[in-house]
């Protein structure tokens, strides 16, 4: 199992990054953090790398019927959608968000698999609608 749902694009990286967020909002899900690891990497370390944006998604109403089941699934929230350029591409920007099934198989709570599917599918939907805007 891939711990992934992905497409790429061949945009700007700040269109991408748009793009991903709209899709993003369009299902329910709203931004709670953002980590710009170049930006990071670069003040920390002093060291380069291509852009690398790690937005933590949220859909409430999913989170709190995980959180009701399993108190310690918060372990494993917000859900991490990236948004990185292709060091092999310079062409193209990848979309990568955690597949939610990733959950069910760490907590190995069996009730978690409705809630995963529905999270699943809207980030399905948000990474498809990303790629279908490609151009």
């Amino acid at each position: 199992m891939s711990i992934a749902i992905a497409t790429s694009l061949h945009t700007p990286f700040s269109e991408a990054v748009a793009r991903t967020r709209q899709a993003l909002a369009e299902q329910g899900f709203g931004i709670l953090t953002e980590i710009d690891m170049k930006a990071t990497l670069k003040k920390k370390l002093d060291t380069d790398m291509e852009d690398y944006l790690i937005l933590g998604a949220c859909n409430p109403p999913l989170a709190h019927r995980a959180v009701g089941i399993d108190r310690q699934i918060g372990l494993l929230l917000p859900c991490n959608v990236v948004v990185r350029a292709d060091p092999a591409d310079d062409t193209r920007v990848l979309v990568e968000a955690m597949d939610p099934q990733v959950l069910v198989q760490v907590s190995g709570d069996a009730r978690l698999q409705e809630v995963a599917d529905d999270v699943a599918g809207k980030l399905r939907a948000a990474i498809e609608a990303v790629g279908a805007t490609s151009g």
